[in-house]
């Protein structure tokens, strides 16, 4: 990072230059689930007791949720190896903020905090970077509204957002017009404070960790079929949770292993909730070959360990049922369609349109630079296997577009250079070092920023 001379920071970029060839062999444990870390650092701040986590994801966008419940008076100690210890200040205990709160590249954090503070007792302003700032947010501001917050946003929608105080809630009937883990956890999470009940109604299953988590904080939640309610008032105690791997990162290690032949890999302890899994049943229909191994419990989750070899793979359509459950593993999974036999089509999948870039859009863009055949849809694309080649890649700084052309280069015929990378610390700190271990060749340079 260097300064301009005039107060102005600029950061310096990190390019991944990605050699292509080998396989993927042995055995690896990804970083901590990051919807459980987020959970696990809002819940237990609003806990009464002492809360421990385990597996704590040590990425840029966990750490900002951290960091936001540090500013509002929450006395959090680590994280030390993936330990949190977190000294729960119950429902009512937050303080105002001394500055706006920044969360960097973490649309998780800002929509998820918009339910929680929008019934606190004082102002506060949640923003972010370059990237968040551009992200759709009416669509939690305006469920939100209906229960009488008051949210102010910038034009458009979008942040940042100013959530004013000492408003009073009332529980809603709310049914989402899309599937969204995130609205619907900012709605529960307003409704701890609201008078009555508050339900949300899903058109189609989305992840469920805050509900788990509500449970395992001692927190009633019910579900009746597509519908998910709760009654505000409520108290949370402190809980010991242990997150478990990520699946969303073990995503890029499934499809590397599956398109590589000679590749054989164990992912350890990777979070199986059922709510997550669209990327093996994808996977699986399009042949891969992944075994699950010694499936339990742990901390309220679904875990198990995952085998898998490789398999040549063949095009499918998606079924739109499984979108929801695979959203954010779809880069990954675009690169086994590159891959695979014949042509695979995507469709209802708008949501990838507003991720930290436009996902659709930044995939199909390194498709034309790496010579796959594609045709973007407006709510999908069609992807045509083949040979993937070399080439130039712009990340947009979205840290899974970085990973999933990390990972082609495992069947490209010449290295790919992938630029802007540094947000793939965001939900995979340790990324390169970790697919190191298993075979895969990713170098790094570091670019200075250049001078407006």
């Amino acid at each position: 990072m260097t300064s301009d001379g005039g107060g102005v920071t600029r950061q310096e970029r990190i390019d991944y230059i990605a050699e292509g060839g080998g396989a993927l062999r042995g055995e690896i444990r990804v970083p901590g689930d990051k919807s459980i870390s987020h959970r696990a650092i809002m819940l237990g701040s609003l806990a009464e007791g002492l809360t421990e986590v385990r597996g704590f994801l040590e990425g840029e966008d966990s750490l900002a949720t951290l960091a936001a419940f540090r500013a509002m008076g929450v006395g959090i100690g680590g994280p030390e190896a993936g330990r949190v210890r977190i000294e729960g200040v119950g429902m009512h205990g937050l303080r105002a903020p001394a500055a706006p709160l920044y969360l960097g590249n973490s649309g998780t954090s800002m929509r998820l905090l918009s339910g929680l503070l929008s019934a606190q007792p004082f102002d506060v302003v949640l923003t972010g970077d370059a990237s968040l700032t551009r992200r759709p947010m009416a669509r939690v501001a305006d469920p939100l509204r209906l229960m009488g917050a008051g949210i102010e946003t910038a034009e458009g929608g979008r942040p940042p957002l100013r959530l004013l105080g000492g408003r009073v809630l009332h529980g809603i009937e709310y049914r989402m017009p899309m599937a969204s883990a995130q609205v619907k956890s900012a709605v529960l999470l307003a409704g701890l404070y609201a008078s009555g009940n508050t339900c949300v109604i899903e058109p189609a299953p989305t992840r469920d960790h805050t509900e788990r988590m509500l449970h395992g904080f001692g927190y009633a939640v019910h579900r009746d079929g597509a519908a998910v309610t709760l009654a505000g008032g409520g108290r949370l105690h402190a809980a010991s949770i242990e997150v478990p791997g990520d699946i969303s990162s073990a995503a890029f290690f499934l499809v590397g292993a599956a398109i590589t032949p000679g590749s054989d890999l164990l992912l350890t302890n990777v979070g199986i909730n059922p709510t997550r899994t669209g990327v093996i049943e994808i996977l699986r229909a399009m042949g891969a070959d992944i075994e699950v191994i010694d499936p339990r419990e742990s901390g309220g989750e679904p875990v198990a360990d995952l085998r898998v070899r490789h398999a040549p793979l063949r095009g499918i359509e998606i079924p739109v049922a499984l979108v929801p459950l695979a959203i954010d593993e779809f880069p990954a999974l675009f690169v086994a369609a590159a891959c695979a036999d014949g042509e695979t089509v995507l469709r209802g999948a708008e949501e990838l349109r507003v991720k930290e870039s436009d996902r659709i859009e930044a995939m199909a863009r390194g498709f034309e630079q790496t010579g796959v055949a594609h045709q973007t849809l407006p709510d999908g694309i069609r992807i045509r296997g083949g040979q993937i080649g070399g080439g130039t890649i712009d990340s947009r700084g979205d840290h899974r577009i970085a990973m999933a052309f990390a990972v082609a280069s495992l069947r490209a015929t010449a290295p790919i250079e992938i630029h802007d990378c540094a947000n793939v610390a965001t939900s995979f700190p340790g990324f390169r070092e970790l697919a190191a271990r298993a075979g895969l060749r990713v170098g790094q340079r570091h670019v200075a920023p250049v001078a407006p």
